[in-house]
């Protein structure tokens, strides 16, 4: 094996050229944002996931903390808890299947919460209380 001793042999194959040196700064550029933004849109989305955890955790807070069937009383009451507003409304429940002149010893009430966070997401829950007729032992 023989090596050359030619100048412009040697010039060639001793490094890389200024064109080759900014294609990988290109490339290495682009990567970086593309991670960048793949970081971004992960810190976005695990953001939104803690307010609507906040949210659904407030929201299970204040239907735990309902007075009991024999004490909530029709209409509506509203407060904050936590920085989030919150409104409890008790109506009526209206169905067909229910006749309202029939005497029973349960009576359904459509309890509706509404709780808003500070971002102004809003979760609604309907569910349905039975409280004891008129007239009815406990």
């Amino acid at each position: 094996m023989s090596r050359s001793t030619d100048p412009k042999c040697r010039r060639n194959a001793a490094g890389f050229t200024l064109i080759e040196v900014l294609v990988a700064l290109a490339v290495v550029a682009v990567s970086l944002t593309a991670i960048g933004a793949l970081v971004a849109t992960n810190a976005r989305g695990t953001r939104a996931l803690d307010q609507r955890l906040a949210l659904v955790e407030t929201t299970r807070a204040i239907l735990t903390g309902l007075p009991d069937r024999e004490q909530i009383a029709p209409g509506s009451v509203s407060g904050e808890y936590n920085y989030h507003r919150w409104q409890v409304d008790t109506l009526p429940f209206a169905a067909d299947f229910i006749d309202p002149n029939r005497p029973t010893p349960w009576t359904p009430e459509a309890i509706v919460v509404r709780v808003r966070s500070p971002g102004g997401q809003v979760l609604r829950i309907d569910t349905v209380r039975l409280r004891r007729g008129q007239g009815t032992k406990k």
